[in-house]
């Protein structure tokens, strides 16, 4: 039997994985996991108190928040398992859901990443995810199967290729990894799955879903639904992640795209909805991708 580590990192946010774990010890029915939680720096230090509610779990405290991709490869560390299962904090499980995602990675060597079906915590009949399509360079921009629809099986016959997989739940293999590194730590916060994926593909391996397997995610607790945090990361790494995986004709397209449309209508819409210290986080990321090379680690971010 495969060994799955499940990893999942916590931003002041403790009862909400306080959710997840109890999720996972009641849901879970396969047999050999560990289970690795990363405090990413929190206000009020949760693993005192977690150490005796979860005697099981493995926890990891940093002394500051290492962003989404660092706090997942910091609980990777720890892990030993043949799996690991990234999953948010703001994930519950489902029957039957690791048992799948394994079955998957175990019949298929060629595949070297899995997600799950993502359904709204708040609204469980509605899709989050059935999959990625590819994604259009030009424009840095793809499209989420099956979002916003209401789940009625029409996808659960899907196993197989997709564009990307989905960062709030990802096994992954350790061969995978061992090719082609860890996650890149200097997104920060968003894209940094994507940026993942595109390095795993390109050492050889596929991404893949199935739709047999299901996780309900709450989405969007870390950082609000709107915020500047937000706003920047977005326009940053959507920039960082072109410049580290498009090829140079598509890139420069791109870049075009962005100041030309992209800017203005960000702009207006900002305006629009008085969203207006957006308007400096616009600029920010554009120029923190002027001023910095594709590995650089200063995040730029100021509120």
């Amino acid at each position: 039997m495969k060994k799955v580590s499940i990893i999942t990192v916590n931003f002041n946010h403790s009862h909400v994985t306080d959710e997840l774990l109890d999720s996972i010890r009641n849901k879970n029915r396969y047999e050999s996991i560990e289970i690795i939680v990363v405090d990413n720096g929190s206000k009020e230090n949760p693993v005192p108190v977690w150490k005796t509610k979860y005697p099981e779990v493995i926890f990891i405290r940093s002394d500051k928040n290492l962003g989404f991709a660092g706090g997942n490869n910091l609980g990777l560390t720890a892990a030993t398992g043949d799996y690991l299962f990234f999953v948010n904090n703001d994930t519950e499980f489902t029957e039957g859901l690791v048992d799948t995602l394994v079955e998957t990675l175990s019949k298929h060597p060629a595949v070297g990443v899995v997600s799950p079906k993502l359904l709204y915590f708040d609204q469980p009949r509605m899709l989050q995810f059935a999959g990625y399509t590819p994604m259009n360079y030009f424009t840095a921009r793809n499209e989420c199967i099956g979002q916003f629809e209401t789940d009625q099986g029409q996808y659960n016959h899907l196993e197989g290729p997709t564009g990307f997989a989905h960062g709030a739940a990802m096994m992954v293999t350790r061969e995978a990894i061992e090719k082609a590194g860890t996650m890149a730590e200097n997104f920060f916060l968003y894209y940094e799955e994507l940026d993942w994926a595109d390095r795993i593909r390109r050492s050889g391996f596929e991404i893949w879903v199935n739709m047999k397997a299901t996780i309900f995610h709450k989405e969007s607790i870390s950082v609000g639904k709107k915020s500047a945090l937000k706003e920047y990361y977005m326009n940053r790494n959507r920039i960082l992640f072109i410049r580290r995986n498009a090829p140079f004709l598509k890139a420069l397209c791109f870049y075009f795209y962005f100041l030309l449309i992209v800017t203005p209508r960000n702009l207006l819409t900002y305006v629009k909805e008085k969203n207006y210290n957006f308007i400096k986080q616009l600029f920010n990321a554009i120029w923190w991708n002027v001023t910095n090379g594709v590995n650089s680690n200063h995040l730029g971010f100021k509120p």
